[in-house]
């Protein structure tokens, strides 16, 4: 900013964003010394607002009588029960399902040679009979029934929507809105409204996962197609073919890897939310964990959640190799082992129809049992020794920052916090970010859940800080050094593919229920991702920046502070949205453990009729949390690429 007097000029500069930022909080802290316990909008646990009774009331209104709602729900349903026939439930006047365990065990590990390799096979046939031999063959058959269901109807529709999206200009910009604001919401917020249209059950379960998952197969898809090369495109018109020509022989073809990425991370999606639906009466292994992380049953929740993990595995292994296996027809050799193996399915499926050994899974070798025991021993044993550790730490962390900040955002009054928290959005991220916050805030007082949206707020605040802080330290080192790279990407991406249940089980048995266990709990499930968008961005650093550095005589940590860290800005700014988002995401699922607010209104509501409402807000207050804080961090992503842009044109 300039002003011109007389005949000198006189050049004001702007303050520092973060000067600004730092007059704000402290009168914000000076404010709140003044004015606390005014206007703070607290609710107690049972007590309920006039909207909340109302939500309650109403809650069969819309979806009660509806003949589409209706409809599908009966026609999910009719589909969930026929898989669960199939392999999970006695059916068709037999004690058992008509595909006994032998059979299910034959075809996966069929169709994972077939799409895959025999080591994957291997992999599968050795995982099912794990999960069989930890007692829990019934259990994870209902969770591998309901993923299957939500991805083959996730796939009906994604795949049809990717390639309209991948073809028009107009369609990719509606589904790219569409499908950044159903990423950046927690699984928590899909199901408490699914339920006023579908009922509590399987099938607003099962729809609930297919809103879930379908995003990623859309995106993928659009993005394949899109990636095509012109050329090619060109080619296939100037011979004469059609448009669905195109499309099915140039065009899918091509597209084949990054589709069926897609299709991975669509199965991992609907995995990871089926244990969840547990809270709406989804049968399978999550209910299993949720009742036993209600009961504190570390043991029986660390079973399940290592059956979870194992069928994670296993679907993530068997559609990357299905992903990676070149695409040509099979020759002779090939189509005639594929035949016999076709031929041994056929014969395992026999004997699992005929023969009760076959049908039933073993129950005379029960490994489950055993390591329930083992791990509640081990959980004692670390409780006993190093619970003076874990809970000191607890406790400091909990008094020391967790409580002052929750007791800021509580304490203060509403419209202060809403002052603020508007102000900074306009310093970080301009108008872009302030109205969306001033909205999202005037809608959170509207629920009457103000008072634990500041509590899951603080969580999330305070661990994301902790993210970012590992994502940057974990990210630049592996940016930097390939090797770090190579080894600790594939622990990266197998930390991606655990369900949100199975993060909360160890740090229950270290630091018992509380809020600190779901904060430590979202630690571990969002640095993943942190780091590896930080580790992208650090070796998208162009090399001749860093060589230049490196020939004035910089040090590693000048080259790291003054040039990979500024220009990997917009990647870090990118890093801190998915870290805010995925903490919020667990935060709010550690409400199961102790962390109370949000993610225990929720659940409250699916447990006790008179809540319902309450419940219902209480996701509605999800939602609006996760749209202020990415609507604020993508502002200043976006504000921060400007800023760049205006320096590299200086």
């Amino acid at each position: 900013m300039a002003s011109i007097t007389g005949s000198v000029e006189i050049e004001v500069r702007r303050p520092r964003r973060g000067v600004v930022v730092g007059v704000l909080l402290v009168v914000w802290v000076a404010a709140y010394f003044v004015l606390r316990g005014i206007d703070t909008l607290v609710l107690g646990g049972q007590e309920t607002t006039a909207l909340h009774r109302w939500l309650t009331e109403h809650r069969d209104d819309v979806g009660q009588g509806n003949v589409l709602f209706d409809a599908i729900r009966i026609a999910v349903d009719h589909f969930v029960v026929l898989l669960q026939n199939l392999i999970s439930q006695p059916s068709f006047d037999r004690p058992v399902p008509a595909i006994g365990w032998l059979g299910v065990v034959a075809i996966s590990a069929y169709c994972a040679w077939a799409f895959g390799n025999w080591k994957v096979a291997v992999l599968t046939a050795a995982g099912l009979g794990f999960v069989g031999l930890q007692g829990l063959w019934q259990e994870s058959m209902d969770t591998l029934s309901l993923t299957i269901a939500a991805v083959l109807l996730s796939l009906l529709v994604a795949i049809p929507l990717g390639i309209w999206a991948g073809l028009s200009d107009r369609a990719f910009k509606v589904a790219t809105l569409v499908l950044d604001l159903m990423q950046t919401l927690p699984t928590f917020v899909y199901l408490a409204p699914l339920t006023l249209f579908f009922a509590i059950g399987p099938a607003a379960a099962t729809i609930a996962t297919l809103i879930y998952a379908a995003p990623p197969a859309v995106r993928l898809t659009a993005h394949a197609i899109r990636s095509v090369p012109p050329e090619s495109v060109e080619a296939a018109r100037s011979l004469g073919s059609t448009r669905g020509q195109t499309l099915t022989k140039v065009l899918l073809p091509m597209s084949r890897s990054t589709v069926v990425v897609g299709i991975n991370q669509t199965i991992m999606a609907a995995l990871s939310m089926v244990t969840v639906a547990a809270l709406i009466d989804a049968p399978g292994l999550g209910q299993t964990v949720l009742k036993a992380l209600q009961t504190l049953d570390v043991g029986v929740a660390f079973n399940a959640g290592l059956a979870i993990v194992v069928i994670a595995i296993v679907l993530d292994r068997v559609t990357t190799a299905a992903g990676d296996r070149p695409w040509r027809t099979a020759n002779r050799r090939r189509r005639i082992l594929l035949a016999g193996g076709a031929v041994g399915v056929l014969v395992a499926i026999w004997f699992s129809r005929t023969y009760v050994w076959a049908a039933e899974f073993p129950s005379q070798v029960n490994i489950g049992s055993r390591i329930a025991v083992i791990a509640s021993d081990v959980t004692d044993w670390v409780q006993n020794v190093f619970g003076g550790f874990t809970y000191g730490v607890r406790d400091a962390v909990t008094n020391g920052l967790l409580n002052p900040l929750e007791a800021l955002l509580t304490g203060s009054p509403w419209w202060l916090v809403t002052v603020v928290v508007v102000a900074l959005a306009f310093v970080l991220g301009g108008w872009r970010g302030a109205v969306p916050a001033a909205v999202c805030l005037g809608l959170l007082v509207a629920t009457g859940v103000w008072h634990d949206s500041m509590v899951t707020l603080a969580s999330t605040l305070l661990a994301t800080v902790v993210v970012v802080a590992a994502g940057l330290a974990l990210g630049v080192w592996a940016g930097r050094n390939r090797r770090v790279d190579t080894w600790i990407r594939p622990v990266l991406d197998a930390g991606q593919t655990m369900p949100p249940f199975v993060y909360l089980v160890p740090f229950l048995a270290l630091f018992g229920t509380s809020r600190f266990t779901a904060i430590a709990a979202a630690v571990v499930f969002a640095v993943p991702v942190t780091t590896k968008i930080v580790a992208d961005g650090i070796k998208a650093v162009p090399v001749a920046t860093v060589e230049a550095a490196n020939s004035v005589g910089s040090s590693s940590w000048q080259v790291i502070s003054k040039v990979q860290l500024p220009v990997a800005r917009r990647a870090i700014t990118l890093a801190v949205n998915q870290g805010l988002i995925y903490v919020l995401s667990m935060v709010v699922v550690g409400g199961l453990v102790g962390a109370g607010a949000l993610g225990y209104d929720v659940a409250a509501g699916f447990a006790q009729s008179e809540l319902y409402g309450k419940g219902l807000a209480a996701g509605l207050a999800i939602v609006l949390l996760g749209v202020m804080l990415d609507r604020i961090t993508q502002a200043a992503a976006r504000r921060t690429q400007n800023f760049q842009g205006r320096g590299d044109m200086r």
